[in-house]
């Protein structure tokens, strides 16, 4: 039997992107850090494995350093700055030389709430669109909105966001599923229903393009990954989707570039990887030592025992 036989069967209506967060949410893991030589080395060897956008911190002097190199390179790929709704941080990511901001800023009223306790939420609205407007139109920048918690999301509420970003000059939004309680079902309703919010986005908004950000609390973030790129097939022309090599970051971590990547070509036959999934491993390899972050041995597809067993076929 051939290889055609097991793989390469499926097929997606709509472009899955990958959009890389390791040197930003992936960093945020207890522990990691990365040098400015080595973010840049990073950076290249992503896009050599078809990453097509990265998103960057901008805060600390090791992070500015970085952002100024990668920034001042002709690489081919997309680079994007974090950035909290204010301000200051449009600023910060202008001096970096970042030409789109992605501007995180939550959705769920439970973190609203817990954040601005003394603001409603339309108050908290009105000075997201001023900061987006100010990315977006006074300064010309490509603006992504990424809506925090929005998995815990009222409906309703996160429906007017996204219509009031996007008219503010936002082109995308990112679900955040924040505390990974997203659910893959196609049957599962808002709000942590991953393909029906998926395609309510697109059915009752203005906004350009969406974007999914899965973490994996419940052990899910690829999951939830590859079911929204499933439920934007045939809804939406494209899909990003927001991932960490090795799945690192905050908490219980994030989707896996590689795993995402993987499937992708493996199962969905997205060609745009094809030729690229063997440098997986030398980049799981230069992530490792250059955070400091220790890989599993077992660790699918560039673990060093993820192709070694000891009981026959099997």
């Amino acid at each position: 039997m051939m290889l055609e036989d097991f793989y390469f069967k499926m097929s997606l209506k709509t472009d899955p992107i990958i959009d890389d967060t390791t040197l930003r949410d992936g960093i945020q893991m207890p522990g990691l850090a990365v040098n400015p030589e080595d973010a840049v080395k990073i950076v290249q060897l992503l896009s050599e494995i078809g990453v097509e956008r990265v998103e960057l911190f901008h805060y600390l002097k090791p992070d500015k350093k970085a952002a100024k190199i990668i920034n001042s390179m002709d690489l081919d790929i997309r680079v994007a700055g974090w950035c909290r709704a204010v301000k200051e941080d449009i600023d910060s990511a202008i001096d970096c030389g970042f030409e789109e901001v992605g501007i995180s800023h939550p959705v769920s009223y439970i973190h609203l709430k817990a954040k601005w306790p003394n603001k409603t939420p339309d108050e908290l609205l009105e000075k997201v669109v001023e900061v987006v407007e100010y990315a977006a139109k006074t300064h010309g920048l490509r603006t992504f909105v990424h809506g925090e918690d929005s998995t815990r999301a009222d409906w309703n509420f996160e429906k007017k966001f996204i219509n009031a970003v996007a008219d503010a000059g936002a082109e995308c939004y990112r679900i955040c599923d924040t505390v990974g309680i997203g659910l893959s079902d196609e049957n599962a309703p808002l709000p942590n229903g991953i393909p029906a919010k998926i395609k309510r986005v697109k059915m009752e908004t203005e906004i350009k393009s969406i974007e999914i950000h899965a973490h994996d609390d419940f052990g899910n973030a690829v999951e939830n990954t590859m079911a929204a790129i499933r439920a934007a097939s045939g809804v939406w022309d494209k899909i990003y989707a927001s991932t960490t090599f090795l799945g690192i970051g905050e908490r219980a971590g994030n989707a896996e570039t590689e795993k995402v990547i993987m499937n992708l070509y493996m199962h969905y036959n997205v060609k745009k990887f094809e030729g690229k999934v063997k440098k997986l491993k030398e980049l799981a390899d230069f992530i490792g030592k250059a955070t400091g972050y220790v890989i599993p041995p077992n660790k699918a597809i560039v673990g060093d025992y993820s192709f070694a067993h000891e009981s026959g076929i099997h």
